[in-house]
């Protein structure tokens, strides 16, 4: 899980793990380390889920937590457009320190669409180039499940080319 602070990361992975949404606010300091199951395709797959800190420009993602990643859920608010252009910066550091791996992009708080302000022609060339982004609220928990449960296949997919 990266992104900005406050973007909703840790929500999101709360929703998911624990079906459970606190409208409480506590910064992640460093990593917070979440584990689920997820069947895809009769095939239980194990996700060791690793909600880093929010980066911002006192803050960077350290290199060492990204090694060995199978998969990144990228996320930007879409009440404060700056978080779109950090989430995009985070994506190509994940492929400068690992290279390629599956990635979904996320603009979170979908229950508050009226405030929005990303960019929707960036979201159009993002997707042109062939980018998953997909609306999320953790508070209403739309489209959380979907979105793991999408980047589980396009991590199995890969691991299946890859082995072929």
């Amino acid at each position: 899980m990266l992104g900005a602070f406050a973007v909703g990361k840790t929500s999101l992975v709360q929703r998911f793990v624990s079906g459970i949404f606190s409208d409480k606010y506590k910064t992640t300091l460093g990593v917070k380390i979440d584990k689920k199951t997820v069947q895809i395709e009769d095939h239980d797959l194990d996700l060791i889920l690793w909600d880093l800190a929010g980066e911002d420009e006192f803050m960077k993602v350290r290199s060492s937590y990204l090694r060995g990643s199978s998969g990144a859920i990228l996320v930007a608010d879409g009440t404060r457009g700056e978080t779109l252009e950090i989430a995009i910066e985070l994506n190509n550091k994940v492929n400068r320190e690992v290279g390629f791996i599956p990635f979904v992009l996320l603009i979170n708080k979908s229950d508050l669409r009226e405030n929005w302000e990303i960019d929707t022609d960036r979201l159009a060339q993002l997707k042109s180039a062939g980018w998953i982004i997909v609306e999320t609220s953790a508070l209403e928990n739309s489209n959380v499940e979907y979105v793991f449960e999408q980047l589980s296949r396009e991590m199995c997919q890969l691991a299946q080319f890859q082995n072929a």
